[in-house]
């Protein structure tokens, strides 16, 4: 009985669309609302397969330079296309 309340709060702290515990000040948005902001900024989904050592040498780059992974992504895309 302990266990199944200690995963219901769990889920209450990380699900989304809540605030969670200290963060109410953190701003939700629903993904419709993303996709608009994606929209007016001219974003596109765009989904590959990528082996997975890239995948995770994609990660620990984007981390070292503090970088979305989306901003990496298209930051080397850009710099392959115009060599």
């Amino acid at each position: 009985m302990a266990k199944s309340d200690a995963k219901k709060l769990m889920g209450k702290m990380t699900a989304p669309g809540t605030s969670g515990f200290g963060n109410s000040d953190v701003a939700v948005v629903d993904r419709k609302e993303q996709r608009k902001r994606d929209q007016a900024l001219g974003l596109v989904p765009f989904a590959v397969k990528l082996n997975s050592g890239l995948v995770q040498q994609l990660q620990t780059l984007a981390k070292e330079r503090e970088l979305d992974l989306n901003q990496l992504v298209a930051e080397l895309l850009n710099k392959g296309l115009s060599a």
